[in-house]
This record gives structure tokens, C-alpha cells and sequence, in this order.
């Protein structure tokens, strides 16, 4: 049997789902509640007002929802271990392909010129730097210590711009980024990429195969 508490559940859910994808596209500004209202089963606003004060505060649940398990996602501490570098990837590349919006909420979040939400995207925000920044502790090795910013946002736009831009990319190249097939070869990429930044080698006689290597180039239309 149902029970009201899962009914409730169910319908926020529907309801941050639907606002991540809207507020992804058009950003803050862009979205009204009654926006949201036509994209769930929600019959009115008043069921909407039901779960959130207003859009505001829905918007920062939807950003509070993705970064905070993003967060979880990325390791606070650095590793030499490239399959523990590996399988963090893993898990926060199959957190972003089954979240395909999210990247590009946290972008348009950093772009929106609304004060008011000023305080709210750098409170949210600052906890998934502090994460990503400690795993970096030690990096100084390979690179000076005023670069280490910058890598630290050169990693991030490899991965999560990827999927953020991911409909500038289909214009580029051709083919879905988003597809099984794509997701992978920038999987392996990335795997490569980001472990010689961090200086991590593979074991000895160990070569990593080019993300391109099964990749056949879409014909010209």
C-alpha cells in the first residue's frame, strides 16, 4: 500500500526533475512556477506552493540536490592508486550521464546575474571546490602552487563541461555526446587525462587505449 509520505516524496521529486531541466535550459529568470506546473502531473500552482515557499527556494533545492551528492561523489583526499582514480570517475561520470541536465545547471547557476541568489549558488557551491581542492593536496609536486587553481578548473571543465556543452558539441562533431558509445570514449579519456595531470602512471607494460580507437568518424552530410 502507498502511504502518504511516499505519495509525498514521489510528487517532490517529480517536481525538482522537472525544474532542474527547465532551469538548466533557460536559466533562473527564464522559469516560472507555472512552467514547472505544465512539465508534472501537478494539477495546479497551489500543489507546487505545496512543497516549495516559492521558486526561489525550489531552485535552490534542485542545485542543493545534484551538488550535494556530487560532493559525496568526489574524494576529499589525493590518491597515487590510478584504479581508485578510475573508479571515482566512474561513479561520478555514471552520476552525470544518468543526470544529463545537472552539468549544465551548475553552469548556468555561476552565469545568473540575480543578487539574491548571489549568497545561495556560492554557499552551494563553495563545498564541491573545498572537496575537489583537497583531493589536489600535494599536486604542488608536479605544479607550482598558483597554478593549482588553475588545474583545479581545467579538471573541472573536462568533466563536467563535457556534458554541460554537450549540445554545442552534437553541432560540432555530428554525432550525440550523449550517446552509450560517446559517453564511453570520453570515459576513457578522461581516465587518461586527468591521471597524467595528477602524475599517476599505470602499472609497468600497461598502454591506455585511445578513447578514438574504435570510433569511426561520421560522414560529411
Amino acid at each position: 500500500m502507498t502511504t502518504e509520505t511516499t505519495k509525498t516524496r514521489s510528487s517532490r521529486e517529480i517536481i525538482l526533475d522537472a525544474a532542474e531541466r527547465l532551469f538548466a535550459q533557460r536559466g533562473f529568470a527564464g522559469v516560472s512556477m507555472r512552467d514547472i506546473v505544465a512539465e508534472t502531473p501537478l494539477k495546479n500552482q497551489a500543489s507546487l506552493y505545496h512543497h516549495f515557499e516559492n521558486k526561489r527556494a525550489l531552485y535552490e533545492a534542485v542545485l542543493s540536490r545534484g551538488l550535494e551528492h556530487i560532493t559525496s561523489l568526489v574524494p576529499s583526499e589525493p590518491t597515487d592508486s590510478l584504479s581508485e582514480l578510475e573508479a571515482n570517475l566512474d561513479r561520478l561520470l555514471d552520476y552525470l550521464s544518468e543526470h544529463r541536465h545537472l552539468a549544465q545547471l551548475i553552469q548556468r547557476a555561476a552565469l545568473d546575474d540575480g543578487r539574491y541568489l548571489e549568497s545561495a549558488v556560492t554557499r552551494l557551491l563553495r563545498p564541491l571546490y573545498t572537496q575537489g581542492r583537497g583531493a589536489l593536496t600535494g599536486v604542488e609536486q608536479l605544479w607550482q602552487p598558483e597554478e593549482v587553481p588553475h588545474l583545479a578548473a581545467g579538471l573541472y571543465h573536462l568533466i563536467f563541461g563535457y556534458f554541460a556543452n554537450a549540445e554545442l558539441l552534437r553541432a560540432v562533431v555530428l554525432e550525440d555526446p550523449l550517446s552509450p558509445s560517446a559517453v564511453e570514449r570520453q570515459r576513457r579519456f578522461l581516465k587518461g587525462a586527468v591521471a597524467r595531470l595528477l602524475g599517476i602512471s599505470p602499472p609497468a607494460g600497461e598502454r591506455s587505449q585511445s578513447p578514438w580507437d574504435d570510433h569511426q568518424p561520421p560522414s560529411p552530410p
